[in-house]
């Protein structure tokens, strides 16, 4: 009876202990976060109650797994008591990375909710995304550590390494050279405010909007839902444009190629026309004006304001696609190859004034070769 009560108590009591504790957590920041519903923390911390249990359950039985005194767990107690900790170390770093995540994502959450900067929003959620991933990695190679120095023969090799800690140091940083660089990039992306999540950005001659920003890489989307993979240390070389840095207003233009007879006053009024009708356009400024001729055409230059990339795009198109049309029903010669057979209507001269008679000359009188 006692072979079979021992390892119910290890067992049972663990396991209950364990549910427990987490279920009292679980209460205990349940209640806090219905007291001060303006800090998310509480309730994000409530995701960290199945690490908590795994690292109860761990610690419980890495004490008591000797109690059952079981012919098994007596035969292999060094092998189980080495898989307990691993799983010790394991559930400790998930709980810690957790925690962290939760801390990061309430301040972020708190910041958001205080500021009207979408720029400065972007810049912290860059900071933030890169901060929570240094830690994820710092506590992943401390855990790695930790478990590697578990093992005896691990320590030995460690500490016969560590003599010829010069040497592979300088090996090291030859070959992570490329990588060092990447992760040195990361940091000044992150705290310099060059790139954010978000931002509209032209590289390489494709544009798009940033998506993630790693320590090694850089994700941007572009418009055809394509995914550019760049190295962050590109970023930091090499000069690209930012058109969200300092603000996401932008102004475009929309050239046109017409006939030297095209009415550019008319054309002007359209395009205020079409601007005022366009949801896109934000209002703050337009203009159109020649820009350029050549033998065969003259050069207009519309120009729009939106207040961001994509509201940009639209109005461009809008002002292209209605423009043209507007043309083609209205004033078809004013569009290039159209010649002589599109006539342009006749402008509107000075008002007509009656012919002016001039007076006939006198006729020559010849004289008359018989007088004298």
């Amino acid at each position: 009876m006692e072979h079979l009560l021992r390892p119910l108590i290890v067992f049972g009591g663990s396991a209950l202990l364990t549910l427990a504790l987490g279920w009292a957590v679980d209460l205990v920041l349940r209640r806090a976060d219905g007291r001060h519903p303006e800090t998310p923390l509480w309730g994000l911390l409530r995701r960290c109650r199945l690490p908590l249990q795994v690292l109860l359950l761990t610690a419980a039985l890495r004490s008591t797994y000797r109690q059952t005194r079981w012919t098994v767990v007596e035969t292999y107690q060094a092998a189980i008591g080495q898989a307990l900790t691993l799983v010790l170390i394991a559930a400790g770093a998930w709980l810690v990375v957790r925690i962290a995540s939760a801390v990061v994502e309430s301040a972020y959450a708190r910041y958001a909710s205080s500021t009207r900067d979408p720029a400065r929003l972007r810049r912290v959620r860059t900071q933030v995304t890169l901060i929570m991933r240094i830690v994820t990695a710092m506590v992943i190679v401390v855990a790695v550590a930790a478990i590697l120095m578990t093992f005896s023969d691990l320590r030995s090799i460690g500490a016969s390494l560590l003599a010829s800690a010069g040497i592979i140091g300088i090996v090291a940083g030859v070959a992570a050279q490329s990588t060092l660089g990447n992760l040195f990039a990361g940091f000044q992306i992150a705290f310099g405010d060059m790139v954010r999540i978000g931002d509209t950005v032209v590289v390489d001659g494709e544009g798009g909007v940033v998506e993630e920003v790693t320590l090694t890489f850089l994700a941007v989307r572009t418009w055809d839902e394509r995914r550019i993979t760049m190295p962050v240390s590109y970023f930091t070389g090499k000069p690209f444009e930012n058109w969200s840095r300092g603000g996401t207003q932008l102004t475009g233009t929309v050239l046109f190629q017409l006939d030297h007879r095209a009415p550019v006053p008319l054309l002007r009024e359209r395009l205020h026309e079409i601007l005022l009708d366009c949801p896109a356009w934000d209002g703050r400024s337009w203009s159109l004006s020649v820009t350029g001729m050549d033998a065969s055409a003259m050069e207009v230059r519309a120009v729009v304001t939106a207040k961001d990339a994509d509201d940009l795009w639209t109005a461009r198109c809008a002002v292209r696609e209605r423009m043209i049309a507007w043309l083609v029903e209205r004033h078809p010669y004013a569009l290039p190859g159209a010649g002589a057979d599109a006539a342009a209507p006749e402008l509107p001269g000075p008002r007509d004034e009656p012919p002016r008679t001039e007076p006939h000359p006198e006729p020559r009188r010849e004289s008359s070769p018989d007088r004298g």
